[in-house]
């Protein structure tokens, strides 16, 4: 990660590089959501201001539409061991229309074909019946009591491996399930957490509405790919894992009359970005401002520079990895100079970086 902005062309994966010292890595949340520091950000100027996010309520206005995404991370991390006795490590990944799942496997020998795996205490049985790419497998799930109600107790929150955990206490894992999860997260299914929405506190939505701001909630599972990295020297190569999305008819109507008022939308986080982008057509008001009933979908979308947004003037984000398809597309809104500027001098002022980490506010 030795670069400082000193590639021109910004279809190169180097040209989205820049130093990180590791113990900038937040390893735990700030002690209280929403006071982690926000530096705010200015598209129209290379001037950076230091806030906080409770600072929030005074930067936006009366009629402001913020949306969420209300995802909910299961706790998909489970252990089990096959009929030898070994030990094996599952992360659960999503749930197929067939009713099997997707999951990844962590063995020492990977089990046969048509083998089973004792997991959860004896409660969930998951047969082996197809072994895919990178460690992943297809199950079927075998359990007496509800699959969520069995994960909630045997299951860990599926933290990010820039996360360290490896000597973890129970409590830490107590805090973990609450801390890596929004205060407004409804639909399971995510093994992410849209980290953008970690700063939120119920006094800070509180505030936020008696200033008059808007929220809207869309539901994107966010799922493994969101730590995939960019291998492909030209980032154009790069496909992305695609995501499941829900837009709701109530949300497609605020979103709507947002536009036909003229007053911002502000996207919580890139899933959000990436859920509105994908259907920037149909979110489209038109003359007579009809916004129409649910979206649903999978979305791959890959937002890199040059892109024109279409949906959203703002967006509130955290600090992404070097090379990611996230800082991407953060360049892609604010310019690729502006953000690596912004990146650098967050590390000068020990700005905590990445899932647990502080974020920034671009306008």
């Amino acid at each position: 990660m030795k670069s400082h902005d000193s590639t021109p062309d910004p279809g190169r994966l180097e040209a989205y590089d820049y130093d990180l010292p590791r113990e900038r890595i937040a390893q735990h949340p700030s002690p209280v959501r929403h006071e982690s520091r926000m530096m705010e950000v200015r598209r129209d100027r290379d001037e950076f201001r230091h806030r906080r996010v409770s600072d929030l309520p005074d930067l936006l206005e009366a009629g402001d539409l913020l949306v969420f995404n209300d995802t909910r991370v299961i706790p998909a991390r489970i252990f089990g061991h096959k009929k030898t006795g070994g030990q094996v490590e599952l992360l659960l990944l999503e749930e197929q229309p067939s009713g099997e799942w997707e999951a990844l496997l962590k063995c020492s020998r990977r089990p046969a074909a048509g083998e089973d795996v004792e997991c959860c205490g004896g409660e969930l049985r998951a047969a082996v019946l197809e072994h895919g790419e990178r460690g992943r497998v297809r199950l079927r799930l075998r359990h007496r009591r509800p699959l969520m109600e069995i994960l909630e107790e045997y299951g860990l929150p599926p933290l990010p491996p820039y996360i360290d955990r490896s000597d973890a206490s129970s409590e830490q894992v107590r805090q973990d399930r609450a801390r890596y999860q929004t205060v407004y997260a409804a639909e399971p299914g995510a093994v992410a957490a849209p980290t953008a929405g970690l700063h939120f506190s119920p006094e800070l939505l509180d505030r936020l509405e008696a200033r008059g701001v808007q929220r809207a909630m869309v539901t994107l599972h966010v799922g493994l790919g969101t730590f995939r990295p960019v291998t492909e020297s030209r980032i154009e190569r790069h496909r992305m894992d695609e995501e499941r999305y829900r837009i709701p008819a109530q949300t497609r109507a605020m979103i709507a009359a947002a536009r036909n008022a003229q007053r911002r939308v502000i996207a919580v986080g890139s899933t959000v970005v990436r859920t509105l982008e994908s259907e920037a057509d149909r979110l489209d008001p038109g003359p007579e401002g009809s916004a129409g009933g649910d979206l649903e979908g999978r979305s791959g979308l890959f937002i890199y520079p040059p892109y024109p947004f279409r949906s959203i003037d703002a967006i509130l984000t955290n600090f992404h990895l070097p090379r990611s398809t996230l800082l991407m597309m953060m360049a892609a809104f604010a310019g690729r100079e502006r953000i690596l500027s912004a990146y650098r001098e967050a590390v000068r002022e020990q700005y905590r970086f990445y899932s647990y980490g502080d974020c920034m506010l671009i306008l």
